[in-house]
């Protein structure tokens, strides 16, 4: 198996990789929300994750508070959440005209029975309404470890569908990962997709700065497959004088490989902060200097 290659200045590949960052809140968060502005440095792109029962005005206020603090909003677009396509008319269309979203998170779900008639990410790319209001630039899941519900081949299926569709109306496509707790499936992935031929940005997913119960918690729920083992060993974890227990020996193999082999794709990283956006923030700040 290939190994991940080594570079004289880990602590500055570091730097760079955490360069354009992207974190995620919840539409529930409303603390992180009002204080991104002071946390995060402007353009981040902060994306905005729902719950089952989030309406089209907890999105539109969401959205519209990180625009107007100088933030990239990506809300997260649910199939399994939405009842009918009117509904994911008005939203996107509310989304692009009242908070200047031009970007989202398109996901299938993971309740067990939708709400109305879509049931995939692909099944709302169909609808042809994101390139209609605008929202021209499209993020779609990957999993490092796989799907803790979904064979790899029907994942792999569905991608080079999603691809497909996105390409034929225009928009363009980064594809942003599952997190975990070990580099060698998160670049074992990289190199997976290029070796397809899939040359759309990699941004890997990361779970930022916080306490061990809480990490090991959000792990189980997400469905986080074989580098749980490496954090219930604390492998590939520091600590932060801020508090919590962080990810940076595993950025570090990451920002390594990603110097070493440019051909991986890998365009940042994604931080799912778990309801404290201002640890996530200011640990990568008190690295970035």
């Amino acid at each position: 198996m290939a190994t991940i290659a080594q570079t004289s200045d880990p602590k500055a590949a570091l730097v760079r990789l955490l360069e354009h960052y992207s974190c995620e809140v919840t539409t529930r968060d409303q603390k992180s929300l009002d204080a991104a502005g002071d946390l995060l440095r402007p353009k981040t792109r902060v994306f905005i994750a729902s719950f089952p029962k989030d309406t089209v005005d907890d999105f539109i206020r969401g959205a519209t508070k990180l625009h107007r603090a100088g933030m990239v909003a990506i809300p997260h677009i649910v199939a399994r959440n939405i009842p009918s396509r009117a509904v994911l008319e008005d939203m996107l269309a509310r989304l692009s005209g009242e908070a200047g979203v031009d970007r989202a998170h398109v996901v299938g779900g993971d309740r067990d029975a939708p709400v109305g008639e879509y049931d995939s990410s692909l099944q709302l790319l169909q609808t042809g309404l994101f390139e209609k209001y605008g929202v021209n630039r499209i993020a779609l899941a990957c999993y490092p470890e796989g799907h803790p519900r979904i064979p790899e081949d029907v994942l792999e299926s569905a991608r080079t569908e999603k691809m497909r569709v996105a390409a034929e109306q225009g928009l363009s496509v980064w594809l942003v990962s599952q997190f975990a707790f070990e580099a060698p499936p998160i670049v074992r992935l990289a190199r997976h997709l290029r070796s397809q031929g899939i040359e759309e940005p990699y941004r890997v997913g990361i779970a930022g700065p916080a306490s061990h119960a809480t990490l090991l918690k959000y792990a189980m729920l997400c469905g986080v497959g074989t580098s749980l083992r490496a954090l219930k060993e604390r492998r590939g974890l520091g600590r932060s004088a801020l508090g919590g227990e962080t990810p940076e020996p595993l950025l570090k193999e990451i920002a390594v490989a990603r110097e070493a082999e440019p051909d991986l794709g890998i365009a940042g990283v994604h931080f799912f902060t778990f309801g404290s956006l201002a640890q996530t923030a200011k640990w990568v700040e008190s690295l970035r200097g």
